[in-house]
């Protein structure tokens, strides 16, 4: 089975989390940003992950992908379609992925996952809806002061997890949002949220740099 993702992609990710913590081999192909040939060919459209199964067919939602792959539904992913997720969860996301994405996109481009070619495709697509990148690290500070609210809120949900003992298809969800800002310079997370994040780390074997540095075939 395969893997097609971006390394920054909190979609991606997801399922890379869930590959983990299921003991799932796979192999992981990284694609240029600017690659639109491969993703069409795939799965008809742009948008990673894609996931190439052993049957040979291929899925492009991340929801979809990690409910086929969880067989025993350690995650509980009937959760995906109540009010908790479509409603509580959805707009938790849709919060964090405002500010994380204002705040790390300037800077994911200069990851290892990017170079020349797809760097400058990423900004100029990205800059669209989001304005230059460079006034986007001019105004970090007003992205940051609206993260913390909102992961001060988070923090009253964690009992440990999110309204849950066990970890669940919502705690992969919101890991793979807040990842990205361990990129972002001089950030850190409070401690509780931190140790969230990190358990969850450590349950999926989660490795989010593997891709930056394994050897090159």
């Amino acid at each position: 089975m395969k893997l097609y993702h971006y390394v920054h992609c909190p979609f991606c990710v997801r399922v890379r989390m869930a590959l983990g913590l299921l003991g799932i081999d796979y192999e992981s192909h990284v694609l240029p940003y600017d690659d639109e040939k491969t993703p069409v060919e795939l799965a008809k459209k742009k948008m990673l992950p894609i996931f190439q199964w052993s049957q040979g067919d291929a899925s492009n939602e991340s929801l979809e992908i990690i409910k086929r792959l969880d067989e025993k539904n350690i995650l509980k992913n009937e959760i995906v379609e109540t009010p908790l997720f479509k409603e509580e969860v959805e707009e938790l996301l849709a919060k964090i992925g405002s500010q994380v994405h204002s705040l790390c996109m300037p800077y994911w481009i200069w990851t290892p996952e990017f170079n020349e070619k797809s760097r400058e495709y990423f900004q100029t697509k990205k800059e669209v809806k989001r304005g230059p990148f460079h006034k986007l690290i001019q105004n970090r500070h007003e992205f940051l002061d609206k993260l913390e609210l909102i992961l001060t809120d988070l923090e009253q949900e964690l009992t440990p997890f999110y309204k849950s003992e066990t970890m669940t298809i919502a705690d992969i969800a919101i890991a793979s949002h807040l990842w990205g800002m361990y990129i972002f310079p001089e950030f850190q997370f409070s401690p509780k949220v931190h140790q969230y994040l990190q358990e969850i780390r450590k349950q999926c074997h989660f490795d989010y740099h593997e891709d930056f540095w394994k050897e090159k075939i």
